[in-house]
């Protein structure tokens, strides 16, 4: 039986800044319009958090199940490592993405009912990811989808429960940070091309190839920046989200150095690190610009 500090290993918490650095930016976005709900973001928030934690449970049951994660150079899965049973594991993934539930259905009752679609569409596509027959992300479409709920819905519909509406810097910061947790994504799948390739698993990683996924990388970082341009055309002050070039810079030399295996996995740290630094600089200066 999996003890409490592996059970909080396994819903991996390094993973938790790709989960709140887009309510910050979406909130950021409705304070520069003077129209920031704060139990809303609050709401946002949970939703967040608890559909990033199921899915990273229910990464690790599918995962763990098809044999995926039998070799590993990453952190410790519950499956894989047999420190805890499937079911546990899947219980634990939809117990999550309940909580997740409840705080989605009082923001689509006090903002719009159509977000009950859309949380409903999130979901699914969490359990997708790696879950079922065909999962897509063992077809090269985690990107799309990374891009897709970490950073137009999780942003712009941030903004858009508290406000009523989107805004040109939600839009903007969406891309910005999307494109920075896809590069979280594109590290882990790059540090994973031996052990995926193996496994049968078609990552888009596996699909490019090492040297292609390490420019994949570097263009996603430099997607963010012009993201910021943008920002900082609407609004000056978010010119401060520069801050996270330092983390930025300390991830991507490795990646550029070739780095590989278990030397990749401090630039998932700091590749995260960057997101939230992104956050928070970008979200700062929507309420100075306010």
């Amino acid at each position: 039986m999996a003890t409490v500090a592996q059970w909080v290993e396994g819903a991996r918490p390094r993973t938790l800044p790709a989960a709140i650095s887009p309510v910050l930016l979406g909130t950021g976005a409705a304070i520069h319009a003077d129209g920031e709900v704060w139990w809303k973001a609050v709401l946002a928030l949970v939703v967040a958090l608890t559909l990033q934690i199921g899915v990273n449970y229910a990464n690790d049951y599918s995962d763990g199940i098809r044999g995926t994660d039998d070799v590993r150079a990453g952190p410790l899965r519950l499956v894989g490592s047999k420190v805890a049973s499937p079911a546990s594991v899947k219980t634990a993934a939809f117990a999550s993405f309940g909580v997740g539930a409840v705080a989605g259905l009082i923001l689509a009752a006090t903002s719009g009912w159509w977000l009950i679609a859309v949380g409903a569409v999130a979901i699914v596509a969490a359990w997708f990811y790696t879950g079922g027959a065909q999962p897509y992300g063992y077809n090269a479409l985690g990107e799309v989808s990374v891009f897709l709920f970490f950073g137009v819905v999780a942003v712009m519909g941030t903004t858009y429960v508290q406000l009523g509406e989107f805004t040109w810097p939600s839009v903007a910061a969406a891309v910005g940070i999307g494109a920075v947790i896809c590069a979280i994504l594109v590290a882990n799948n790059l540090r994973d091309i031996p052990t995926d390739t193996a496994s049968g698993k078609r990552t888009l990683a596996v699909l490019l190839g090492d040297t292609n996924t390490r420019r994949l990388y570097g263009a996603l970082l430099r997607a963010s920046l012009l993201a910021l341009v943008w920002l900082a055309i609407l609004e000056p002050w978010t010119l401060l989200g520069l801050v996270a070039a330092a983390p930025a810079i300390r991830a991507y030399r490795p990646v550029r150095a070739g780095a590989v295996g278990p030397a990749l996995i401090p630039v998932l740290r700091d590749t995260g690190l960057t997101a939230l630094a992104y956050a928070i600089g970008v979200t700062v200066g929507l309420a100075l610009g306010a």
